[in-house]
This record gives structure tokens, C-alpha cells and sequence, in this order.
């Protein structure tokens, strides 16, 4: 039997007292400006680098609309299947103009080096670092929080941060190891820690509902509010300059920064990486010149006016069900632009050092996070429309929707010139025509004019790649970090090879994902897996068989119908018939150790690491040897009588059931632990959601500590 138990120390509660903030749902269909932010002062417009932007990427899409429409009508007549051919190169080559002409704008303001104001010295204002937490690894977002404090302790304005970890949570492994880890660093910080946990019961409306849950009980005490993710680190100056241009700047309601991907050492993840680096900032640069203050948000590393937020991004339902329907999933760009919408400006400080995050390690990785971005940006196809919102909104919101569908109209772009060209091949000119003519209606191509076109939409394509590249060539610290001009270059070759062989892979899964968008198939949300390590062989050729099968018959087709068809559509046959072997490298952690000891794939982060993120990774490896992520839910419970006491005292209240109404779940978990003669047996014999409900029961709690800890 069980030892008596010790005394139970008086436990600290785990949030501060409630400071509720209303939190209206917002109207999609009404807006009254009235209702808004009255701006402090008069804010102009970037009108001139909106010009630019936009109006040179529109005469270039109108100069390469009429070489297509050249290169197709040069027999003196042009068919159906011509015309939807130029239509999906119009749309597709405006796409890529688009990205071209804002990462000029990027290239000129970057070429003056921006520089960073001097650090602030005091800070009038509370802000709260939020980071919510869904089924996370402890060890890593333990580590983070307690390295973020200890650069903003640094500074001497600590006392302007609490620090909170908002859990939603699904298995009751990590709930358990995630109150383990905020107990123990709450007790090493102290009376002072301003160290906070709130595990919610249900995770309604997933990481929206989550940070409106905290906005909406405990956003009235605090000014701002830094959201996170839980691979999120910030350096103390960064968070201290959010801070401080915050409230400098009294109209302002969002300020998003730019974070780097660190931390990353398998093949995809350090191409992600290096991309990331050498290329984000002179895209990045170009969108935050020419938005101005009508700006985006990514959903972290972002600091937030915790009023504004209340008063303004208050997420409705969707009518209908999803994928279409239901709660808003990608909800950063819906708050972006609700908060414009309601006068407060979203800016951005791409050249603010010190915001990092981690990318995922594989392909597989990325297309299962691309399948949820892909719904919730089509989604944004239901709000785009919305009354009040700013033209730059919108822009953002079809940017957004023009990321996905860009994949199957590049696909429909290949299967129309895969058709033009087996008709021009194998189908006979009709001479005799019901309309007159002097010439039969026959499909053919300009080739002088057909390479020439290529060359300009590859050159276009590219361009954003070599204006980073030539960034990072002249600036000696970035050079030599990378490994000197030669290995730069040499970099950015293998990145841009890399990419252009995943790249008609993640055409055909973005292009399965919208067709299933489209079906009505809704998706999940999966944890990110944020660890480097493989995909088993197995699951990288279920996963990849057709985008192979696709590209051998592909290849064949096209060499039967004509050689130069098939070198034409080489890369792109090539990429997908290496499918297989391409996304299993791209997991591989000793390919992307081999290209760092030889010193590619490079960049300043890496060659000499934050110091924040060397102390995080001291952190992480610490508390992983503490254990918390491999404990077992209840057994730690069982063995530990403090962290049941404390686990208990952090439930919320609990609601009365309705007469009638049974909880499964529940009802199933108590007839299970009262059978059960240790907790062995209840581990054994607990489902996933049972534990789930058990954990939430203080009845049920009580009863499985009194079990014995082995069979007698």
C-alpha cells in the first residue's frame, strides 16, 4: 500500500487574478468607421513604392502576355486550347512579376543598410510574453522562456514582462509534463518569477481561441502582449525595441518582426534556412516599404496592442462547414487586417536583428503544415471581401490565395502545352474550314520567341535569389560568415538546384491539396514536428509512389510526342521522378551535417550562433534530462503527491453536469480506476480521452492516487 502522505505545501495559483477585456465578434458584412481608432496623426501613404510595385509589375505581365501571345499566334491564327494557354501563362508570369518587382523595391532600400536605433532606457508599459503551446516538447519551450528572460532581465527593463504559457493541449502526457516544467522553473525563478500557466479544457478555435481566452480574462492588466510560437526565440534587445516602438508610436497595433530560421541541420531544413537568410530580407524589405502601415502579420514574433486586439479581432464563424466554414483557421492575416480596419496600423521591422524561429526537417514535414496553410488561405477567399477592409488587406488576402492556387494553374499550364503539342504532332490541319480563311487552322509555336520568353520568366523567377545573393556579397560580415564569396555562390547554386527539384513535388501536393479544399475535405491540426530525425522508407513511398509514376509517364509521353517536349518539361520530369529518394534526403540530418562541415549551405546565425540560442540549447538539454516529456501522465501523478496537489488546484471549476447527460469519456475512465487495484492497471487500461477526462475530474484524481503503486 501506499506510504502516508506527506504535508501539502499551501500552492501558489498559477494565473494572476482576472482582468477581463471585452472581446466583441466582429461583423464580416458591416463596418462603421465611426466604431474605429481616431489616428493620433496624419500618416501618409507609400504611395509612390505601391506604384512602383504594382504598376511595373503590371506592364511587365502585359509585356510577357504579348511575347506568349506571339510565340502562340505566329501561324496567322490561334485556337481555343492557345487562348486558355495564354490566359494561365498571364496569370502565372503575373505572379512571379509581382515578387520580382516588390524585391527591387526590397534591394534599393536594403543597398543603405538600415540601422537599428539605440536600445531604450526605460519602459512605461506592461507587456505580456505569450507563448501558446499545443502538444509541445517542454524541454525546448521551457528553454526558451527562461533564455528570453534572462536577455530581457539583461537589459534592466525585466520589470516591464510577465511571461505566460497558454496550453491547449491534447494529450495528457505533455499537460502533465508541461505543469512539471512550469512548477520547477517557478520555483528556481522564485517570488518574482511573474511565471504563468493555463491549461484550457477544450481547445476552441485552436491558437485564435486560445490567445482570445487570455486576451479576454487577463488582457486588461496588460498594454501589449508578445505572441510566440513554442519554437519562438527573442533576444532581450529585440523584445525591448518592440516594446519601445510600441509605445512610441500611439496609433500602432501590430509590429511584426522578421525572424530567422536557426537551429536547423538536416538538407531541406538548412536550404529553408539558408533561403531564409540570404533571400527573406530583400522580399520581406520590399513588402514592409510599399504595405507601410497597412501591413501583414504571421502569427508571431510580433508584439500587439492587447486594447486594440480586443477591440477589433474578435474572429466570427464562418457560415457552412468547413473546409470553407466554420472558425477562421488562418487567423493572423484575419487579424492583420481587422485591426487596419478598425484604424490602428499593422508595421513591420524587417531589419530588427534578434527574432528567430525553426523550420520543419523534411518535405513530408512541410506539406503536412502546407495542407493546413493551403485551407486557411483559400478560406481568406470568404473574407477578402469584407466590409471596411483596407486595399492592402485585400492584397495580402489574395497574395495569400494566389500562393496556393499557382500550383494547379502551373499544373493546368503543363497539361495545356503538353496538349498543344501532341495536336500539333499527331492531329492534321484542317484546310477546309466553315469559316474562310487563307491559311489552315493549325497550332504551331515561334521557338526563337518560345526560348527567348523561357529565358525571361526564368530570369524573373530568380531575380528575388541573386539580389539577395549580390546583398549578401557585399556585406563582408555576411560574406565571410558564409564562407567567403565562393562558398556563397556556391550555396546559393545548390539551393536554387535543390529548389527547382522539389519544386514540381510540392506543385503536385499543394495542387492535392486545393483540389481537396475544393472536394470539401476538411483537414486537422497536427502538432509540428519540430526535430530533426528521418520519415520512415515506408511512409516517404506511400506518400511520394504517384508524383514518381506521374513523372515516368510523363517523360515517356513527352519524348514519344517530341525531343524537344521532353527537354522542355526535363526539370520538372526529373524532380518528380526522383520523388522518392529527393523527400527522403530532404530528412536526412548526416547529408546536411556533410554540406555544413564543408562549409555550405551557411549563414551568420550558424557560423556564430546567438547567444540566446546556445543558452537555450544548454536549457533544452537540461530539462530533458529532467525527464518531463518521457513521464507517463499518471503514474507522475501517483509518485508525486505535491504535483497532484498542484495539478488539481489548476483545474478550473468545474461545471455541472446536466441531469441526463453522460459524459463517456468520464463515465468510462471512473468504472476503470475504481476497478483497478494499481496504476499500472489504470495506465494499461485508460484510453487517450479517458485519461483526458480523468485528468480533469478532482473525484477521479483523488481515486487514482489512493491505488497502489504495484500488485500487492
Amino acid at each position: 500500500m501506499n506510504a502516508p502522505a506527506s504535508p501539502i505545501a499551501p500552492f501558489r495559483p498559477a494565473m494572476p487574478p482576472e482582468a477581463p477585456l471585452a472581446m466583441p465578434v466582429q461583423r464580416l458584412d458591416a463596418w462603421d468607421a465611426a466604431d474605429g481608432h481616431k489616428p493620433a496623426v496624419a500618416h501618409p501613404k507609400p504611395w509612390l513604392a505601391r506604384i512602383f510595385v504594382f504598376g511595373a509589375a503590371a506592364l511587365l505581365t502585359a509585356y510577357g502576355a504579348y511575347q506568349m501571345y506571339e510565340v502562340v499566334s505566329v501561324s496567322g491564327g490561334t485556337t481555343a486550347l492557345q487562348y486558355v494557354l495564354l490566359a494561365l501563362f498571364t496569370l502565372n508570369f503575373s505572379w512571379i512579376a509581382l515578387a520580382f518587382t516588390g524585391a527591387i523595391l526590397g534591394f534599393l532600400v536594403l543597398l543603405r543598410r538600415p540601422r537599428t536605433p539605440a536600445l531604450p532606457t526605460a519602459l512605461a508599459t506592461r507587456t505580456a510574453m505569450v507563448m501558446p503551446v499545443y502538444n509541445e516538447a517542454t524541454a525546448r519551450t521551457f528553454a526558451a522562456i527562461e533564455a528570453m528572460r534572462a536577455e530581457i532581465d539583461a537589459t534592466g527593463l525585466g520589470h516591464a514582462f510577465d511571461y505566460f504559457v497558454l496550453s491547449d493541449s491534447t494529450q495528457s502526457d505533455a499537460w502533465i509534463a508541461e505543469e512539471r516544467a512550469f512548477l520547477e522553473l517557478r520555483a528556481r525563478w522564485g517570488e518574482d518569477a511573474r511565471l504563468y500557466y493555463r491549461h484550457r479544457p477544450k481547445n476552441h478555435h485552436r491558437k485564435a481561441g486560445n490567445i482570445g481566452d487570455f486576451v479576454t480574462r487577463w488582457g486588461a492588466a496588460y498594454d501589449h502582449m508578445l505572441v510566440l510560437d513554442a519554437d519562438s526565440l527573442m533576444t532581450g534587445a529585440c523584445v525591448v525595441h518592440l516594446a519601445a516602438a510600441m509605445e512610441a508610436d500611439p496609433d500602432s497595433g501590430i509590429i511584426q518582426s522578421l525572424p530567422l530560421i536557426i537551429n536547423r541541420n538536416t538538407l531541406f531544413a538548412r536550404v529553408q534556412q539558408f533561403a531564409a537568410r540570404i533571400y527573406g530580407p530583400v522580399i520581406a524589405t520590399g513588402l514592409s516599404v510599399w504595405s507601410g502601415r497597412d501591413g501583414n502579420y504571421w502569427g508571431h514574433n510580433a508584439i500587439i496592442r492587447t486594447r486594440a486586439f480586443a477591440q477589433a479581432c474578435g474572429l466570427p464563424d464562418l457560415p457552412g462547414k468547413p473546409p470553407f466554414g466554420g472558425h477562421v483557421l488562418s487567423h493572423d492575416f484575419v487579424e492583420a487586417a481587422l485591426i487596419r480596419r478598425a484604424g490602428w496600423s499593422v508595421t513591420m521591422l524587417p531589419a530588427l536583428p534578434g527574432s528567430y524561429e525553426e523550420s520543419p526537417p523534411s518535405l513530408i514535414d512541410v506539406a503536412v503544415r502546407d495542407r493546413r496553410w493551403a485551407q486557411g488561405n483559400l478560406q481568406h477567399s470568404r473574407i477578402i471581401g469584407a466590409a471596411g477592409l483596407k486595399p492592402a488587406s485585400r492584397q495580402h488576402f489574395a497574395t495569400g490565395i494566389a500562393g496556393y492556387v499557382a500550383s494547379p494553374l502551373w499544373l493546368a499550364q503543363l497539361v495545356v502545352g503538353i496538349a498543344l503539342v501532341l495536336q500539333t504532332a499527331y492531329v492534321r490541319p484542317e484546310y477546309f474550314t466553315s469559316e474562310f480563311g487563307l491559311h489552315p487552322v493549325w497550332p504551331r509555336f515561334d521557338p526563337v520567341r518560345a526560348l527567348q520568353l523561357f529565358g525571361l520568366t526564368m530570369g524573373i523567377l530568380l531575380a528575388p535569389k541573386f539580389l539577395g545573393l549580390i546583398l549578401a556579397l557585399i556585406d563582408g560580415q555576411v560574406r565571410r560568415a558564409c564562407g567567403g564569396a565562393g562558398r556563397l555562390v556556391l550555396s546559393s547554386l545548390i539551393e536554387i538546384l535543390l529548389s527547382a527539384l522539389i519544386a514540381p513535388i510540392a506543385m503536385l501536393i499543394q495542387s492535392g491539396s486545393v483540389f481537396q479544399i475544393l472536394l470539401g475535405r476538411d483537414t486537422g491540426w497536427n502538432p509540428q514536428r519540430r526535430d530533426d530525425g528521418s520519415i520512415p522508407w515506408g511512409d516517404i513511398v506511400r506518400r511520394h509512389r504517384w508524383h514518381m509514376a506521374l513523372g515516368l509517364v510523363t517523360g515517356i509521353a513527352a519524348f514519344a510526342i517530341a525531343t524537344s517536349l521532353f527537354l522542355w518539361m526535363s526539370p520538372t520530369i526529373l524532380g518528380l521522378v526522383l520523388a522518392i529518394p529527393i523527400s527522403w534526403a530532404s530528412g536526412q540530418l548526416s547529408l546536411g551535417l556533410a554540406l555544413k562541415r564543408f562549409g555550405l549551405l551557411m549563414t551568420p546565425e550558424e557560423r556564430d550562433p546567438p547567444a540566446i540560442a546556445a543558452q537555450a540549447g544548454r536549457l533544452a538539454a537540461r530539462n530533458a534530462g529532467l525527464g518531463f516529456d518521457d513521464a507517463d501522465a499518471l503514474r507522475a501523478l501517483h509518485a508525486e503527491p505535491e504535483l497532484a496537489h498542484a495539478h488539481a488546484a489548476m483545474l478550473p471549476t468545474a461545471v455541472p453536469r446536466p441531469r441526463g447527460v453522460i459524459d463517456t469519456d468520464r463515465a468510462l475512465a471512473q468504472a476503470k480506476v475504481v476497478e483497478a487495484h494499481t496504476v499500472d492497471e489504470a495506465a494499461a487500461w485508460l484510453s487517450p480521452k479517458e485519461r483526458m477526462a480523468l485528468l480533469h475530474d478532482r473525484a477521479l484524481l483523488d481515486r487514482l492516487g489512493r491505488l497502489d503503486a504495484t500488485q500487492p
